[in-house]
C-alpha cells in the first residue's frame, strides 16, 4: 500500500524534510531496502549509511536534521515511528476477505460481527462471539461461549476453551492454548491417589495483549485468570491457574508462573524465568533471564532490576558471584 511522505509525516507526527511527493510502500533494513522502502536509525553514527542506502526515505532523530541526501522524517522516537509506518504500510484487508470458509464448522447460534473471517476447518462452538474484523485461522478450536472482541487476530491450530473472554485487538499466535485446566490436585492420605481439583473459573484477557506460539494460559480454579491491556506474552511461556498480569507487561520466551502469582503493571520477565505460587512482582520490576522466584515471596523496586536464584537486585547477586570466584581462587592456592 504506497503512501506519500506527506501522507507518512501526517501520520506519524514527524517533521518532513525533503519532497513530500515521494511514496513508499514498506519497510526494511538499511542493507536490504529498496526505493519503495523506509528505513530508521537511531544513532547519529549510522545516518551516512542510511543515506548511502536504496531506501526511499529516512526516519530519524533531531541529530538529523538538515541531513541531504533523500527525504527525512524528523521524529523524537525513531524506532517507534518506524514500528507505526510499518502497520500503517500493511494496508487494510480485502473486501473479499470476509465470510466463513466452506470447510468451517460454525454452529448456528455464533454471532459473528462484519467483516469477521472464519478460516478453512476451523471450529466454533454454540454462542460465541466473533468481534467485528477478526480473523479466526485455520484449524482453530473456539469453545462454547467464547467471546472474542473486534480487530483480533487467531493465527492456525490456536484451541480457546469455553467460556474465555478475549478483548479487541488481541493476537495469538499459532498453536496457543487458552482457559485450559489449571493444575490442581489434591491427595488422598489413604489411597496416596491424588484427585482433580475443581478448575471452574476462567480466563479474561483485556486489549491489546499478544500472545506468542505455542503458549498456555489456564484458566482460574474457582476465580479467574487475568491478563491486562497491553501485555506481550513471547512464544513458549506457560500462566497457571489464577494469575494476574497487569497491565503493559512483557514477559519472554520458556517462562513459567505457577498458580495465584501476582504481577503488576510495567513488570519485564526475561527468557527462562520461574516464579513459584503465591509470588508477588511489584510494579516497575525488572527480573533478568533464568531468575527465579520462590513461592510466596515479593520483588518490589520500580525500576529495580533483579538476577538470580533466588532472584535478588542485580548489584547484590553480581557482588556474591564475585565473592565465590575469589573464595574458589583461594581453594586452588
Amino acid at each position: 500500500m504506497k503512501r506519500t511522505l506527506q501522507e507518512m509525516a501526517a501520520a506519524l507526527g514527524a517533521r518532513l524534510e525533503g519532497d513530500g511527493r515521494v511514496e513508499v510502500s514498506g519497510v526494511a533494513s538499511l542493507s536490504s531496502a529498496s526505493a519503495d522502502d523506509l528505513v530508521f536509525v537511531e544513532d547519529q553514527k549510522y545516518l551516512p549509511r542510511a543515506l548511502q542506502s536504496r531506501a526511499g526515505a529516512v526516519i530519524a532523530g533531531e541529530f538529523a536534521g538538515g541531513a541531504t541526501g533523500k527525504p527525512l522524517l524528523i521524529c523524537h522516537n525513531p524506532k517507534l515511528a518506524f514500528s507505526r509506518a510499518a502497520k500503517l504500510l500493511q494496508g487494510g484487508r480485502r473486501d473479499d476477505e470476509t465470510g466463513v470458509h466452506a470447510s468451517a464448522v460454525v454452529h448456528s447460534s455464533v454471532r459473528l460481527g462484519a467483516r469477521a473471517v472464519v478460516e478453512e476447518r476451523a471450529v466454533i462452538d454454540e454462542d460465541a462471539e466473533i468481534g467485528e474484523g477478526t480473523r479466526i485461522g485455520a484449524g482453530c478450536v473456539i469453545g462454547s461461549g467464547v467471546k472474542i472482541g473486534s480487530e483480533c487476530e487467531i493465527y492456525p491450530n490456536v484451541t480457546i476453551y469455553p467460556g474465555t473472554t478475549l478483548g479487541d485487538r488481541v493476537m495469538v499466535h499459532a498453536g496457543a492454548v487458552l482457559g485450559s485446566d489449571g493444575f490442581g490436585y489434591v491427595r488422598d492420605a489413604k489411597s496416596g491417589r491424588y484427585e482433580k481439583f475443581p478448575q471452574v473459573g476462567r480466563l479474561v484477557i483485556e486489549e491489546d495483549v499478544e500472545i506468542g506460539a505455542n503458549t498456555t494460559i489456564d484458566r482460574g480454579a474457582l476465580d479467574e485468570t487475568r491478563i491486562g491491556r497491553g501485555t506481550k506474552i513471547d512464544n513458549l511461556v506457560h500462566i497457571g491457574h489464577n494469575c494476574r498480569l497487569g497491565e503493559n507487561v512483557v514477559i519472554a520466551a520458556q517462562t513459567g508462573l505457577s498458580g495465584s502469582i501476582v504481577i503488576e503493571n510495567d513488570v519485564v520477565l526475561g527468557g527462562q524465568v520461574g516464579i513459584g505460587e503465591h509470588a508477588r512482582i511489584e510494579e516497575g520490576v525488572m527480573l533478568g533471564g533464568q531468575g527465579g522466584v520462590l513461592p510466596n515471596k515479593v520483588l518490589r523496586g520500580k525500576g529495580v532490576a533483579f538476577w538470580g536464584t533466588p532472584a535478588q537486585p542485580v548489584r547484590q547477586y553480581l557482588k556474591q558471584l564475585g565473592a565465590l570466584a575469589r573464595l574458589s581462587r583461594r581453594e586452588k592456592k
